[in-house]
């Protein structure tokens, strides 16, 4: 017999995936705020770590509403994409070019994150969970806003240095 799982397995399990990820973020984002050079960036690094404890937090208010206790899934994705990032960070240490590096790792984060909470606030709301589906979209607007941040300190600063 096949196992019938529906929208809310799928919403919880991808819940465990984001929550392993938020927690794989606030895990690196110390070692890339110290590597990067560009204040700028370095701010934009400690600010996002603030922001993501935040995401962790409201993440375990969602699974309270759903009923369930807060746990992890591995995230092969966020493994990658942090990978990738320590990759640039040895490989461009004392290189012009390192913060663009970390810039665009930054940026590959956001934009999975960005990804993942949009998937989930929508399934929330399909689920009829109004409540769960807010707090997922202020950190989707919250994920958002970091992006543009990123894209704004990658224009005017740090692409311009990586040249050089």
């Amino acid at each position: 017999m096949v196992d019938r799982k529906k929208l809310a397995d799928l919403f919880h399990d991808t819940l465990k995936d984001v929550y392993f990820a938020e927690k794989k973020i606030v895990a690196t984002l110390p070692q890339m705020q110290e590597a990067a050079v560009s204040p700028q960036l370095k701010d934009a690094f400690t600010k996002h770590l603030g922001e993501t404890k935040v995401h962790i937090e409201r993440l375990e208010q969602v699974f309270e509403l759903i009923g369930k206790k807060p746990e992890s899934k591995t995230c092969n994705a966020i493994l990658g994409i942090t990978e990738e990032g320590d990759e640039i960070m040895k490989d461009y240490k004392g290189s012009p070019a390192l913060d663009a590096g970390l810039l665009a790792a930054a940026q590959a984060v956001e934009h999975y994150e960005m990804s993942r909470y949009g998937t989930l606030r929508t399934w929330a709301l399909e689920l009829g969970n109004n409540e769960a589906a807010g707090l997922l979209q202020t950190t989707l607007d919250e994920e958002q806003a970091t992006d543009l941040a990123l894209t704004s300190i990658a224009t005017s600063v740090v692409n311009q240095k990586a040249e050089a």
